[in-house]
């Protein structure tokens, strides 16, 4: 299931920011930093009243400026716009509205989203300044009153917020479809190599677009396997602006791994892995979603007998949390290799969901801790009474144990690679967690 996207827009120094920052710190349960992701990110994962989200911060919008920085700013707002489900339009409450407030309300309304006018910097909602009521002329409604920097009002905005999120919560019907996101930079054969494989496989059904903010779906059916492929068209660069660009192109990326079961993640062979690669995949593997590596443009590359296992070598070093990730070496110009893609989505999307019988992964854990004994600490071992699996897409064990605080996490990670060395979890996450046991927790 998808999760909702807040947008948070607005003009520069009115607090979108100190906002993003505070709920994203403070108040609700953020999913920790993700591997390869820059702490600087402008997104992030959240969690108000169990519904899950993803936030964008957006750099403050001047419409009509020209400079180049500011007016790309713009236009990365604008598409975090057309992202969204919900937007936060955030003006400053302490002080008159702005021509530029006024423009931003206008763009919005074209937009045609639910929007949440946000009156920041209102230190007491029982005394509200005479000029915000001035806001109510943006034609988005009542402002809604808070302080972020003193965290007044956030929780009943973030009530309102999760409010207006889409219907989605009912239950999405289940299909045989393995849903197929390519993910990474723009200009890496992303929409080559989905193009390739349509124009040579048969049983296309449709392509359709705009179907779900910015990616084109396009279903097909190839030796009985349904498949629905995700292309996201990457922001490319226009002359010099800063960092902020890229970072933004990378949000088409994440509302199509939301949605996907299996992500291919497309490097440019040439330029090799790149910080913008590592964000995407970063978040793929917190989502917990099959992963294959593949390289495009291998036939750009001079080779020799050692080419090969060098390079993977490298992708795995600058990818180290997917080690588990089979890694694939494609011309989409050439077609070499591409015979090799869909065995290999279809393959990690069935590790993806595989599941295991109680009795045999206890076998399994038993020869481990046989083979290497829990750690202790201060005379006091950990035990493991039992484990079950709770969860697939990805994999998910919770381990049943005397005390969770006796469990280093280099045990479990071996007990994971015995679990992937014996169940063979190729191509995906999974996820092990440790309780305590108490006594309805036995197996009889």
């Amino acid at each position: 299931m998808s999760k909702a996207i807040v947008a948070i827009v607005g003009r520069p120094n009115v607090g979108k920011s100190t906002f993003f920052n505070y709920i994203a710190g403070k108040r609700i349960s953020i999913v920790e930093d993700k591997p390869g992701v820059t702490r600087d990110r402008i997104y992030s994962d959240a969690e108000w009243l169990g519904r899950e989200f993803t936030m964008i911060d957006t750099g403050g919008i001047e419409p009509d400026s020209e400079d180049i920085i500011l007016s790309q700013m713009r236009n990365q707002a604008q598409i975090a716009i057309d992202t969204a489900d919900v937007i936060v339009f955030m003006v400053d409450g302490s002080n008159p509205i702005t021509t530029a407030d006024e423009e931003i309300g206008m763009m919005l309304r074209r937009a045609k989203k639910e929007v949440i006018l946000v009156a920041n910097k209102i230190d007491n909602i029982n005394s509200l300044p005479d000029n915000y009521y001035d806001f109510y002329n943006l034609g988005l409604g009542e402002p809604f009153p808070i302080s972020s920097k003193n965290a007044l009002n956030l929780g009943d905005l973030l009530d309102m917020i999760i409010w207006k999120f889409p219907e989605t919560e009912a239950v999405e019907e289940e299909d045989d479809n393995i849903k197929v996101a390519l993910i990474g930079k723009p200009n890496v054969g992303k929409s080559s190599l989905i193009n390739t494989i349509l124009g040579e496989e048969r049983v296309i059904v449709s392509n359709i677009a705009g179907t779900t903010r910015d990616a084109i779906d396009s279903p097909v059916e190839i030796d009985g396997q349904k498949y629905v492929f995700i292309d996201t068209a990457g922001i490319r660069r226009k002359g010099k602006v800063n960092e902020n660009v890229e970072k933004y192109s990378v949000l088409r990326s994440l509302t199509a791994i939301d949605r996907s079961d299996v992500c291919v993640i497309v490097i440019d062979a040439v330029q090799g892995v790149t910080e913008q690669d590592k964000r995407v995949a970063g978040y793929a593997h917190e989502a917990g979603k099959a992963i294959l590596i593949v390289v495009n443009k291998w036939d750009l590359i001079k080779k020799d007998s050692h080419t090969y296992s060098a390079y993977e070598k490298d992708v795995r070093a600058e990818l180290a949390y997917l080690q588990y990730a089979p890694v694939l070496f494609v011309s989409a110009l050439t077609k070499q290799r591409l015979g090799n893609i869909l065995e290999q989505i279809k393959y990690v999307s069935n590790n993806n969901s595989l599941r295991v019988s109680t009795g045999l992964l206890n076998d399994v854990l038993n020869e481990a801790i046989m083979l290497n004994q829990p750690p202790s600490d201060k005379g006091r071992r950990l035990k493991i009474f039992y484990g079950t699996q709770v969860g697939v897409k990805p994999p998910t064990f919770v381990l049943f144990v005397n005390d969770v605080e006796l469990s280093h996490f280099s045990y479990i990670r071996y007990l994971e690679n015995k679990l992937r060395d014996t169940f063979n979890f190729e191509g995906t996450p999974i996820r092990i967690h440790v309780r305590n046991k108490k006594k309805k927790d036995f197996i009889k």
